[in-house]
């Protein structure tokens, strides 16, 4: 299966980061989930991690998550999904506000969609992936411990999963690629992800800055939320 036709909003906005703090991933995601609706438009962020770290879903239990990992920070994410390890994995963001056709998908279509693309790009860059036909999860809270259905196969192991989080102001998908073991370059795929969308749908894609507004929700979500134990270990 491929990606359907895209909507008719096909300015896009993208945000290429590197390296930043765990509570400043989380909190920015957040941020741009609470922002969009002022974007207007569909948001792509791209970032990776200073330190080694990992992130769990919002509902689960933090007593049986710890367990799982020795990682530290472990940081509860505002979507839902397992846990997932961090350190040299390529990490995105999909946000798109309320109303458009993204919003409007089944949570089971839009996953589908997102990791159809993912595949794609790998394509782009002679890498045969494919999606998982069904679940094959082993170990329950283990994002990358099996694979659940759609989610981005290569030789058999699962190289891409994602969570979401639908609000009133938009949708937030979060997802992790752990790449093949085959010495590709994250610029590169990068570029695919952006080279696919303007292709086969396009998308025309602006560069987002992150202007006083947008910074300060997200400072204020970092202070008073990702960076304090008790909001990660509330549950």
């Amino acid at each position: 299966m491929t990606i359907g036709p895209m909507p008719a909003d096909t300015a896009w906005l993208l945000l290429r980061q590197r390296k930043n703090a765990p509570d400043y991933n989380m909190a920015l995601d957040e941020a741009l989930l609470q922002f969009v609706p002022k974007l207007g438009h569909p948001v792509v962020r791209f970032y990776g991690w200073m330190e080694p770290a990992a992130t769990f879903g919002y509902s689960q239990r933090y007593a049986e998550i710890e367990k799982l990992t020795a990682c530290r920070p472990l940081l509860r994410r505002p979507t839902g999904g397992g846990l997932v390890p961090h350190e040299s994995d390529w990490t995105y963001s999909l946000v798109f506000p309320a109303g458009h056709f993204w919003h409007g998908l089944k949570a089971v279509e839009s996953y589908r969609r997102a990791h159809e693309w993912i595949r794609d790009a790998f394509a782009q860059m002679n890498v045969a992936a494919s999606l998982s036909p069904a679940s094959q999860k082993e170990i329950p809270g283990q994002c990358f411990i099996g694979a659940e259905k759609d989610d981005v196969l290569w030789q058999g192991r699962k190289i891409a999963g994602a969570a979401q989080r639908r609000t009133r102001s938009g949708l937030l998908i979060q997802g992790s690629v752990q790449p093949p073991p085959i010495g590709l370059e994250r610029d590169l795929w990068e570029a695919a992800m952006c080279e696919i969308a303007r292709q086969r749908f396009g998308i025309q894609w602006s560069l987002l800055e992150i202007g006083p507004e947008l910074g300060s929700i997200t400072e204020d979500l970092r202070v008073s939320k990702y960076s304090q134990k008790i909001y990660n270990q509330k549950r």
